[in-house]
């Protein structure tokens, strides 16, 4: 199933407006102008790394475009019967069905990044539930699984989207270190950033590029001879 049915789209737009129907008056009656984090006094914040006490690390990989190239990271993964976590973004996984199964029955993680790769900084809580909210559905319909991590697009984000996306049962995660590879296409340097000083815990974050793909193997190669296991965001978390 590569698309939503007619009907199926027909019921998630439903949901999602009965959702801004009532935040919007939830909003109006209950919350006060400037949103913080409703955790603020326990410490509620982003998520920059994983467990340092435990030697895992993962390999991320923020997805909107190159459905060739996905399949082609999974097919990398299983050689070497490793895991990593895909933040899709909806719109992508809108048209990609087969290959959000496939992440899932390869033992991979699926994430949210958002629908439309907005920067979520800037948005109101309304329109930071509808990113999250809406690509969610989206993933769970088509894959059966449902999301617990959410990745801010470009790493964006503020106390509304940590208030949003804990309200709706997520963890919001960032990196601890960036291959930059949506930017530079030199195998070499994508290797060097991630893995230079590559140690318990670190989150990688990669995009589904060509030359990530070809430099993949010998990341993992090298993480796994250091003494390092490769695991989903999850896992690494606990």
């Amino acid at each position: 199933m590569k698309k939503l049915s007619k009907r199926l789209k027909i019921n998630l737009i439903t949901d999602i407006l009965l959702v801004l129907i009532f935040t919007a008056v939830y909003s109006v009656c209950f919350i006060p102008e400037n949103i913080m984090p409703i955790y603020s006094g326990s410490g509620i914040t982003a998520i920059y790394n994983g467990n340092r006490q435990n030697k895992k690390i993962s390999l991320m990989f923020n997805v909107y475009e190159n459905s060739e190239v996905v399949n082609g990271i999974i097919d990398v993964l299983e050689e070497k019967k490793v895991a990593a976590t895909f933040f899709v973004g909806g719109c992508w996984a809108d048209d990609n069905g087969q290959t959000l199964n496939r992440i899932v029955s390869s033992g991979n993680e699926i994430a949210n990044h958002g629908y439309f790769h907005k920067d979520h900084k800037t948005l109101s809580a309304e329109k930071n539930r509808e990113e999250i909210l809406l690509t969610g559905k989206i993933i769970e319909a088509l894959a059966g699984v449902q999301p617990t991590l959410f990745a801010p697009p470009s790493g964006s984000f503020s106390d509304t989207t940590l208030t949003v996306a804990s309200n709706l049962g997520y963890k919001v995660i960032m990196w601890s270190k960036d291959t930059i590879d949506w930017r530079d296409g030199d195998e070499n340097l994508i290797f060097n950033r991630a893995t230079k000083d590559v140690t318990n815990g670190d989150l990688i974050l990669m995009h589904p590029k060509p030359h990530t793909l070809r430099v993949l193997p010998r990341i993992i190669d090298y993480c796994l001879s250091v003494g390092l296991e490769i695991v989903t965001v999850s896992e690494n978390l606990v």
